[in-house]
């Protein structure tokens, strides 16, 4: 197969080759399935110093064009992330296989039994930016939930991904389970993002997993079921009973852990009863973080910048966050529900009806009590790796691991039941 091929042409044999290999998942043993990304875990550790050089070319030319802090951080790569990325394949090797799970049954009074089971999407195309653990993260959850996958990952890490996706299949060969299971795009061309978005039919869902502008085209260009979110526009809403402590080690940690990830807090929102509120926002700033305030977070501290209308609907992916004085946790909500991208949003309170009254009305795919918004993950909510978090109503919201990989077919079992 060359890389040079017409691109609609090469994601229909792709594809073809994918489908193939979803047949063969499907016939594997629950066991089998483990065992191969078990040996590919070993593979990627076995081809760390390959992935280290490959990694560190993509780092040292996405320095010289320019790409920010933040998508050199996702970029990076060192040996204990590599173990990590390793620990999370073999992880989702030891979860539970949702293929074949009963959802639930029931029996009709003409005494036929159905049941609907869980089985494979089929074929899943994912196209994702600078971070090249997803590579791995999104080859495990999908073999080992019988799903085939084709890999577009982006041009600044290129290197990266095909050094994780060529020991990863080594691992696949080594135990004989299907290497057209994981398949990478083998061009950088835009094209071939194109001929995947357009390939209903061959390919049974896409997921993005990057930047607005291309979940904005997955999104606007797929002829393809999608599975993504747009922006993580997380809040921390401190309520007028949080503990002064707690407040302040959920808020840094949720701004300043890591800037560059979609589970980081981009806005602080403050209880305007809460007394500890300029020791808070000083606190922010002191940790490095520039603070864009509303007029009333800028009576408290003069020092910090002025927040603009912009700045209320931007996900910095930077040590840059805005702070609002609200009214309560009804001004909270409301402002959530303006401002907000449906991904993260926590509060800190010591009141639990309030509290509950917040988990119930935020709208969002994970909402937090007293816990930072970066355990916004899969691997933090025991689901093992994550393919990506999920912020649209529909099949799957939040963490996407391996139930959100399947769908489900109806069973019936009869004897000899017609509608005459």
């Amino acid at each position: 197969m060359s890389a040079d091929e017409n691109p609609a042409t090469l994601i229909a044999t792709l594809a073809t080759r994918a489908r193939a290999a979803a047949r063969s998942l499907a016939g594997m043993s629950d066991e089998h399935k483990a065992q191969a990304l078990r040996a590919a875990a070993q593979a990627l550790q076995a081809g760390a110093a390959d992935i280290l050089a490959a990694n560190a070319r993509d780092v040292e030319r996405g320095g010289r064009n320019g790409l920010s802090d933040a998508m050199l951080d996702r970029l990076r790569l060192d040996a204990a992330r590599i173990d990590g990325v390793a620990a999370a394949v073999a992880t989702v090797a030891a979860l539970d296989d949702p293929v074949g799970q009963v959802i639930d049954t029931r029996h009709r009074p003409n005494g036929l039994a159905l049941s609907r089971v869980r089985v494979p999407i089929g074929v899943i195309g994912i196209i994702y930016e600078s971070r090249p653990n997803v590579t791995a993260d999104a080859a495990a959850l999908c073999v080992r939930s019988g799903n085939a996958v084709i890999l577009r990952g982006g041009s600044e890490a290129v290197e990266s991904n095909r050094a994780i996706h060529a020991a990863f299949a080594r691992g696949l060969a080594e135990a004989g389970a299907p290497v057209d299971a994981v398949q990478l795009v083998p061009t950088t061309d835009r094209a071939a993002v194109g001929a995947m978005l357009a390939a209903a039919g061959a390919i049974d869902l896409i997921i993005p997993r990057g930047g607005r502008s291309l979940v904005e085209r997955v999104q606007n260009e797929a002829r393809v079921p999608v599975l993504a979110h747009l922006d993580g526009i997380n809040h921390v809403f401190v309520d007028r009973s949080a503990d002064r402590d707690m407040a302040t080690r959920i808020v840094l940690d949720a701004k300043m852990r890591r800037t560059g990830i979609c589970g980081a807090m981009e806005t602080l929102l403050i209880d305007r009863d809460w007394p500890h509120a300029a020791a808070l926002i000083a606190a922010l700033a002191e940790c490095g973080c520039t603070v864009r305030g509303d007029e009333a977070a800028r009576a408290l501290v003069p020092s910090i910048d002025v927040a603009d209308a912009a700045d209320w609907d931007t996900e910095y992916l930077d040590a840059i966050a805005s702070v609002a004085i609200v009214a309560g946790v009804e001004g909270a909500l409301a402002h959530i529900a303006a401002h907000g991208s449906h991904h993260t949003d926590a509060i800190v309170a010591a009141d639990a009806a309030v509290a509950e009254h917040f988990l119930r009305e935020a709208d969002s795919a994970i909402v937090l009590w007293n816990a930072s918004t970066q355990f916004a993950d899969g691997g933090e909510f025991g689901l093992g790796a994550e393919i990506g978090i999920a912020t649209g109503r529909l099949h799957a919201r939040g963490p996407v691991a391996l139930e959100g990989l399947t769908t489900y077919k109806w069973l019936g079992r009869g004897t000899g039941q017609i509608r005459g």
